[in-house]
């Protein structure tokens, strides 16, 4: 017997029984096809601009992490998913910080874990109705809880939330007004998961919890746009947007948007807006640019509002909205939130070298202290307060909504994506402008160097556009609401991501919870937590 049980046994050294490797090799198909799936999400957003697949393009993902052979794999699922995601969404980045997009992709993946996790305990077959409730509440507040801390400005920003494809849709959009892009993704996760329940459950109580889940979640948004009052009009005024097109020289770029803004003269224009970058002359040190600037607004009768990007007298770089009228700069506002690696790279000393491998930024700029909003007048002089941001600064639902509670009348933003032309990222910032709107009940204007320029109005539905390939000017008149009017979200701020962060952590306890109950006391099939099965095939 022994003998028998010794031949049978491989010598050291030999190579494992074939159904390891094959256990092995289906895992890694399994992460790869995560790793594709975390790719399909990103068809919705501009400029595929598939929105509709949206409510549908979570199902594979979330079929990958429910049919893993156990929790920990469905979590590495997940952060392969997250990965892919991050990957595909961002690849325009590739040419300014180089290896960075994989490390950040990876970095950023591994906050889906979570997801992956948490979907394969409540959605693993057989499924019950009561499971089903739970994950259509659970899958929604971890997914928003990932979608939340990436967004904290000093890992990167709020940049494609699941939320921002439904952008070209205010009805869907009403949903911003009430709890921001935050209620919105939250939906859309919501639906996914009530499809992948539909699909796969067996029983038919799981079926009938997804469709009374899942139909008042798709009808909430436009019951709200269609029962709710539209922001009521306060005024108009018309904005010029100044897009002097791809020009590499800085001179030569000033002129062309200064011979666009003269163009306007004897047109009745209450604001002139250039883009980001539009001066690297420091106007507070530069008299003959500010003359010109001077000069353009007396042309206008508007009030200029430029995009500085110069070195200022203490030796640093900064980025500036400065308001300019006839008699000289009114008022400036300094960028706070810059563009990792674009416009500073985060621990220099260590990852400085990445500057040296792409177009990453060279020297970090110089952050301002706080937003305040620039005091603009309208041609006749009455008060047209402007929430004036500068490019990057879009992705923020916060700081729209502390413009929009100071009393702004528009929300305007200054872009500059020359960078990357020809790739989905000038569509994906100009969709950030239309949320915010909505959020905000405020109309929103953005203002690139080289497209796209668009204007939005209070409900975030696009009023006018000139492309990336266009060039001079955009002249929109908007509808105004009133510099007191206020949506919910502008009331209540970011209650739903905190109540995400809630439902994640009561989640992530009961789990752990149940991972340490005795065998006899750990039916956890109403918290849908199981001991781990062993590792093998996927179901």
């Amino acid at each position: 017997m022994s003998r028998r049980l010794a031949l049978a046994r491989p010598a050291h050294g030999a190579a494992p029984a074939a159904p390891d490797r094959d256990t092995r090799a289906h895992r890694y198909r399994a992460r790869a096809a995560a790793l594709a799936a975390g790719a399909l999400p990103v068809l919705a957003f501009p400029a595929p601009g598939q929105a509709w697949l949206a409510w549908v393009a979570l199902v594979p993902g979330l079929l990958l992490m429910q049919r893993a052979p156990g929790s920990r794999e469905a979590a590495v699922r997940g952060w392969w998913f997250g990965a892919g995601f991050i990957l595909t969404g961002m690849y325009w980045l590739l040419p300014s910080i180089g290896p960075a997009l994989p490390l950040l992709a990876v970095v950023f993946g591994v906050l889906q874990a979570g997801f992956g996790y948490a979907a394969h305990r409540l959605l693993h077959p057989p499924l019950t109705a009561r499971r089903a409730l739970l994950a259509l509440a659970v899958l929604p507040a971890v997914w928003l809880t990932t979608e939340y801390a990436r967004s904290w400005h000093a890992l990167g920003g709020p940049w494609a939330l699941l939320g921002a494809t439904q952008w070209q849709h205010p009805a869907v959009l009403a949903l911003a007004s009430a709890g921001g892009i935050w209620l919105v993704s939250a939906a859309v996760v919501a639906v996914n998961t009530g499809v992948l329940i539909a699909l796969t459950a067996v029983r038919w109580q799981p079926r009938a919890v997804a469709a009374l889940a899942t139909v008042p979640v798709l009808a909430a948004g436009p019951a709200l746009f269609a029962l709710r009052d539209a922001p009521a009009h306060a005024g108009e005024a018309t904005v010029a947007l100044v897009q002097p097109g791809i020009v590499e020289d800085p001179q030569a770029r000033f002129e062309a948007s200064a011979a666009a803004t003269a163009a306007l003269g004897g047109r009745p224009v209450d604001l002139v807006v250039w883009g980001e970058s539009s001066t690297t002359a420091d106007l507070d040190r530069d008299p003959a640019a500010l003359a010109e600037l001077r000069r353009l607004s007396a042309l206008t009768g508007a009030e200029v509002l430029a995009g500085e990007d110069a070195r200022k007298a203490d030796g640093r770089i900064s980025k500036d909205a400065v308001l300019i009228s006839p008699d000289g700069i009114v008022d400036r506002y300094r960028k706070i939130r810059l563009v990792p690696f674009g416009e500073y790279i985060p621990l220099r000393p260590a990852l400085g070298w990445i500057a040296g491998v792409s177009r990453a930024a060279g020297e970090n700029r110089a952050p301002g202290t706080a937003f305040h909003l620039l005091p603009s007048t309208d041609r006749t002089g009455a008060p047209l307060p402007v929430g004036a941001l500068v490019c990057f600064e879009s992705a923020f639902p916060d700081m729209a909504r502390a413009a929009a509670n100071d009393g702004a009348r528009v929300l305007v933003y200054q872009s500059s994506t020359s960078t990357f032309q020809r790739t989905w990222a000038p569509e994906q910032h100009v969709s950030l402008a239309a949320i915010r709107a909505a959020e905000t009940g405020r109309p929103a204007v953005q203002a690139s160097l080289t497209g796209v320029s668009a204007a939005f109005d209070a409900q975030g539905r696009e009023l006018a556009r000139l492309g990336t390939g266009g060039t001079g000017t955009l002249t929109v008149r908007l509808p105004l609401t009133a510099a007191t009017t206020a949506t919910w979200y502008d009331r209540v701020g970011d209650v739903v991501p905190a109540a995400a962060l809630l439902v994640t952590a009561v989640a992530a306890v009961t789990a752990a919870t149940a991972r340490f109950r005795r065998p006899s006391e750990g039916e956890a099939e109403g918290a849908g937590a199981e001991p781990d099965q062993p590792s093998g095939p996927a179901a």
